[in-house]
């Protein structure tokens, strides 16, 4: 405690110290342009930010606890979905970490007391050696264990196989079914906590729960994890006011069974596509969490992120840490950009007014995150760098506000965080813009370095050269815009 209160101290005091040290011309007729431009700008961006707070304010203290102690009286009642089915995936995982997910299962399933099936989606006979070891060391198994091995190369396709095997099996009307990844430990209790929300509301199709990462790699990237969960947690809250969710998110999810054992369900999870104009037709690798939540919410379901039950994930980052990361936004950002489109295109009315701004946001964001730093670059070119320099102190200032409400959200104190937190939107809204019109590369680094097959020749080199003009155009246009706006360059 007495680390976290000094780390706060001297974050606190690095931004009264270069607030202090602003020289007195900050305020001269190009600085106060600056402030003025980007001053509507940031009450509509943080204004929408305390929007998301006081709405995740409202869900976490007076909208959840009231559903908790309804499933919490159901649950003590005797009420149990009639089986579980789990739905696992794993590709060349460590051995280790296989034994801790299963054991997490099985420690849940001893808990709940719930008939249960474990279908295990597998990439290699390496992953099976482990898991029959496993069972053959473990006696009684507390739930059956089936091993679908894949024919087809990747994730969507095991998830694909699995859930067939899943409905040959048979799937009872009451029955539930969890989505999870061969690096994810279930937390105590999770089906405890998440179960009974199903029997409460007819129309709720899924419910995702809290995540926390345990990072093996530098600890910068643990720090950006813990800061990265600790924005999920107030986006979740917030967006489940609404009964909905933004992606149902595929470390853990759990959903009404006989829904993911439709057809269309299982269709759209295992051979998702988009149409582009440029690209043509192409299928989604990643991304099958996005491909779940659309399903489910252009059929009308709710979704609910539940914050008592939790999920731990464990990341083995390698030898290229920064490469991992970069890898991790591009494909985070290609998922968000390729199912954004078509969410939107669902209508307010059938996703819900919130939800689908939130949605539009998304879209948005990926210009107005790097509007402040044009501005600032454009005016510093036009007159003076002290307006970066005031820009920057902005920043840390601003950054830092934000930080103080994610401290509490991340449960640690951390200085780098006003840093993490800027450099990660910068980053993040760069790779958005770079991805816009080459919406078809993907790259799945730590699922074997899967990457998406592109055409040959002329057609590639027409579609690169295209992609490549229609990025520079809207760069461009939007350095002028920023000119424009700022009174940097004035055409007439």
């Amino acid at each position: 405690m007495a680390g976290a209160i000094i780390r706060l101290a001297s974050l606190l005091s690095l931004n009264i110290l270069l607030l202090a040290c602003l020289p007195n011309r900050i305020w001269d007729a190009a600085d106060s342009l600056l402030i003025l431009t980007l001053g509507p700008l940031a009450i509509w961006r943080y204004g929408w930010w305390f929007l998301h707070l006081v709405r995740a304010g409202m869900y976490s203290r007076l909208v959840f606890p009231k559903l908790r102690r309804r499933a919490a009286e159901l649950w003590s009642t005797g009420w149990r979905p009639c089986r579980l089915h789990f739905m696992m995936t794993t590709y060349k995982e460590k051995p280790e970490i296989t034994r801790a997910v299963l054991e997490s299962i099985f420690t849940e399933c001893r808990r709940s007391g719930i008939p249960a099936r474990i279908f295990v989606a597998t990439g290699d006979a390496s992953d099976e050696r482990v898991i029959e070891k496993y069972c053959s060391d473990v006696q009684p198994l507390e739930a059956e264990i089936v091993i679908v091995r894949q024919n087809q190369p990747g994730k969507r396709a095991a998830m694909g196989l699995g859930l067939r095997a899943m409905s040959r099996y048979g799937v009872g009307s009451g029955d539930l079914s969890i989505f999870l990844d061969g690096d994810s430990i279930l937390g105590e209790g999770v089906i405890e906590r998440c179960a009974p929300l199903f029997a409460l509301d007819s129309k709720l199709g899924a419910v995702t729960t809290d995540e926390a990462a345990q990072v093996n790699g530098p600890a910068w990237i643990q720090t950006w994890c813990d800061m990265r969960f600790a924005q999920r947690r107030i986006a979740m809250q917030s967006h489940s006011l609404s009964r909905k969710v933004l992606t149902l998110t595929g470390r853990l999810s759990i959903f009404l069974a006989p829904v993911v054992v439709e057809e269309e369900f299982i269709r759209t999870l295992e051979a998702d596509h988009l149409d582009h104009w440029l690209w043509g037709r192409f299928r989604f690798m990643s991304g099958d969490d996005k491909s779940t939540w659309f399903s489910l919410l252009s059929s009308g379901y709710e979704m609910l992120y539940v914050p008592d039950a939790r999920v731990l994930t464990i990341e083995n980052i390698g030898p290229k840490p920064m490469e991992r990361v970069q890898q991790n936004l591009l494909r985070w950002s290609g998922n968000m950009l390729r199912n954004g489109r078509r969410a939107l295109a669902l209508g307010p009315r059938r996703c819900g007014f919130f939800i689908w701004w939130c949605v539009l946001d998304q879209r948005l964001s990926i210009w107005t995150s790097l509007s402040g730093l044009a501005m600032a670059l454009v005016l510093s070119l036009a007159y003076t760098w002290d307006v970066m320099v005031a820009y920057l102190v902005w920043v840390l200032l601003t950054r830092t506000l934000v930080s103080l409400v994610l401290f509490r959200y991340s449960r640690r104190v951390s200085w780098s965080y006003p840093f993490l937190l800027y450099g990660s939107q910068v980053l993040a809204s760069a790779i958005k813009v770079y991805l816009l019109f080459r919406v078809s590369k993907q790259r799945w680094l730590n699922r074997g370095d899967q990457r998406q097959k592109v055409s040959a020749g002329r057609l590639l080199l027409f579609q690169n050269g295209m992609a490549a003009f229609l990025t520079a155009l809207y760069t461009g246009a939007f350095l002028l815009l920023a000119a424009l706006v700022t009174g940097a360059w004035r055409p007439f």
